[in-house]
């Protein structure tokens, strides 16, 4: 029984503990043929390569990426960012350290502390969304050096370039919206995000509490996620035998001069009481978080897009490309708040099919991709505001929170 026990809790570990029994007494040639994912509560072998179907020529791919090429070619433009990108970079930045020197230097009052702390958060989830993902993606600059440096933003703002790379860039552009694949739908069991998830009681409820749990994002970045996605040797398919030790020390030097600036400091500085400046704290990374979670969802989990799955011998059914456009849903893209504010993520379809696109040429090319995907016959999935697409999200939340309507 005690033995049981154990080994039940080392599953539920994040350290690379949790399969150890299944996985590491597995030959290394076998280990690259499957793999058991994180969030499961029982362990189930998958394939680890995942193969796309291919389409007749001329494919969707390759159709609406000659069409978006010759777009830029026609109008003599740069796919990196331009002077509209470069002066909201400098707003954005102006935003973030302005409301840190006001608060540290104590030039208003407590009250408007708290509220230069949490216009601080939206700042941070504005650098997430504009400047250091587009430089992560290297859409940012044709300049590898340059968007090497901007995605330093990330780090900034106490997240971790590497482990987003890995976790966004490599396995969620790859394997979207793939259940136990994707590991961004699949985040804690308390949620549940996709339909083969276990259903349990709580999730009858998750329409009402999710939305708390979007708020604590950031904060779960800053002290836990980063350090766990890290050191996991498994992250949905991809594997890694080891882990650089260069990368190692800028994970933890990034997150020493984080907490630093952004606890340390102002304990020893600000004459208030502990508890507000960690309400300060906290109420920052609850603006950042929401902010960043609600766009993510918005775009993935929400009616109409799918959450398909390859067969035993991981291979779907459908190209790489066409699979973006049934697990990506773009909303309020006639909404300039929207465009301008949230790096383009309400262009979802877009930016999956040209990450290397910068954000602010998605509202001209999205014509492009609507008119190439209705030709091929595949979807072009949009929510008309961002109010809708909450309420969407809403009732998915709520479906998924509910057992499948029997087949009739």
């Amino acid at each position: 029984m005690c033995k049981d026990k154990l080994i039940k809790y080392l599953s539920r570990l994040d350290f690379g503990v949790r399969h150890y029994t299944f996985y590491f007494t597995l030959s290394q040639a076998d280990r690259m043929k499957v793999f058991f994912n994180a969030n499961d509560d029982v362990a189930v072998a998958r394939p680890q390569k995942i193969s796309f179907g291919k389409a007749e020529a001329p494919s969707f791919h390759q159709d609406v990426r000659e069409r978006v090429d010759e777009y830029f070619k026609q109008n003599d433009l740069s796919k990196g960012a331009n002077f509209e990108m470069k002066l909201k970079t400098f707003l954005i930045l102006t935003l973030w350290a302005g409301t840190y020197l006001l608060i540290i230097f104590q030039l208003v009052t407590p009250p408007v502390m708290l509220i230069l702390a949490m216009l601080h958060g939206f700042s941070m989830a504005l650098i997430g969304m504009n400047i250091g993902h587009d430089a992560i993606h290297g859409a940012y600059s044709k300049n590898s050096r340059v968007n090497k440096i901007l995605g330093l933003s990330f780090n900034m703002v106490g997240a971790n370039d590497y482990v987003w790379n890995i976790t966004h860039n490599i396995v969620h552009h790859t394997y979207t919206n793939m259940p136990h694949y994707d590991e961004d739908i699949q985040q804690i069991p308390i949620l549940r995000m996709d339909p083969t998830q276990e259903l349990k009681p709580i999730h009858r409820f998750q329409y009402i509490y999710a939305f708390f749990f979007y708020c604590l994002a950031t904060i779960s970045w800053v002290f836990v996620k980063d350090y766990v996605k890290f050191f996991q040797h498994q992250i949905g398919p991809y594997y890694r035998e080891k882990f650089p030790r260069n990368e190692i020390v800028r994970l933890f030097l990034h997150k020493a001069l984080y907490y630093a600036v952004f606890l340390v400091i102002p304990f020893l500085v600000l004459d208030l009481a502990w508890y507000w400046i960690l309400l300060g704290f906290v109420a920052s990374h609850f603006v950042s978080g929401f902010t960043l979670a609600i766009i993510f969802m918005l775009a993935h989990i929400i009616e109409g897009t799918a959450f398909p799955e390859p067969n035993v011998e991981g291979k779907m059914d459908m190209p790489w490309a066409d699979l973006q456009m049934y697990t990506t849903c773009n909303f309020a893209i006639n909404n300039r708040v929207v465009n301008y504010l949230f790096g383009g993520l309400n262009f979802q379809a877009e930016h999956h099919l040209f990450p290397k696109v910068c954000h602010v040429h998605y509202p001209k090319i999205s014509k492009i991709v609507k008119q190439t995907a209705q030709k091929h016959g595949l979807p072009y999935l949009t929510k008309d505001t961002f109010f809708g697409a909450i309420a969407s999200h809403t009732r998915l939340l709520k479906a998924f929170g509910r057992p499948a309507p029997a087949m009739g």
